[in-house]
């Protein structure tokens, strides 16, 4: 595997190269990420993925400075898992240069919902800096986990309405033995929250498998949802059934005629904000 820190290197390695497979990442490597780099090599070759922590997508009360930098160890990892061809792990300076003053808007009925209306400024900065690594990468195909769920529509509607040549790949979500997704942010969690944090997920179960029951009073099932999590101590920002396709509130006779539907849950457990889903089978 080969290292690059800069943009001419990155493109001096893939030049050429028309099948090329992309997972972003922002690091502290776990069997998530390596899941996605596992199916990017099944889309396409060589398979390139980056590392960078992206100022823009942190608000100023957020954990920017303390979100975990372990290059070394994810070096070793991904050589290990042996699929991965280019990492590349820019510098702030390579990524910007000079002060973004341009910035991809993402459009209010999907990028300011949910973890858009919790996280200002959130997907305008996701969008902004995958815009740049899509134009230094090139990929053909990127893979992105469905654990960010409304971050996986948000780049696909940006690929699709930019006509980017991008194929994008989800991944389901990868989970511990317990149930609890797999993120970078778990490391926050000390081993009593670790042991409460699985409740997320079974509020969520337990969301999903009333709505797939037939239940159709959503905004009963997301109040008795954030009254339980909010009794075991958590700060729920938002407990929320919506429609697959667009992420949009469900009407009552789409509920009645079993539209594709999603729970999407985000919550903090002590300092450690967790996000998760579950689309809804019927």
């Amino acid at each position: 595997m080969k290292v690059v820190r800069t943009i001419e290197e990155l493109r001096q390695q893939l030049s050429g190269q028309l099948r090329t497979a992309y997972v972003p990442t922002m690091g502290n490597l776990h069997e998530g990420h390596l899941s996605l780099m596992r199916m990017a090599r099944q889309y396409g070759d060589p398979v390139v993925a980056s590392i960078f922590v992206n100022p823009l997508q942190f608000g100023p009360n957020e954990d920017f400075d303390k979100y975990p930098r372990t290059l070394e160890q994810d070096i070793e990892k991904l050589e290990a898992l042996r699929d991965v061809y280019v990492l590349f792990a820019p510098t702030l300076d390579e990524i910007y240069p000079e002060p973004q003053s341009f910035s991809v808007q993402t459009p209010d009925n999907l990028g300011h919902i949910l973890e858009g209306e919790s996280r200002p400024g959130f997907f305008e900065g996701v969008s902004t800096v995958l815009m740049k690594f899509f134009s230094c990468v090139q990929p053909k195909v990127a893979v992105f986990g469905k654990k960010d769920y409304q971050q996986l529509m948000v780049v696909r509607q940006m690929c699709r309405q930019f006509q980017l040549p991008v194929e994008i790949v989800a991944h389901e979500t990868v989970r511990d033995e317990h149930g609890l997704a797999l993120s970078s942010r778990n490391r926050y969690l000390s081993d009593a929250e670790k042991a409460e944090a699985i409740q997320l997920y079974q509020t969520l179960k337990q969301m999903e498998a009333r709505l797939a029951a037939g239940v159709l009073e959503t905004e009963q099932i997301e109040r008795e949802a954030c009254a339980y999590l909010s009794e075991r101590g958590w700060v729920v920002d938002y407990l929320s059934v919506r429609r697959q396709r667009d992420l949009w509130q469900p009407t009552p006779e789409e509920l009645a005629n079993k539209e594709p539907l999603v729970v999407l849950g985000a919550a903090k457990l002590g300092s450690t904000r967790l996000i998760d889903n579950l689309e809804v089978n019927y």
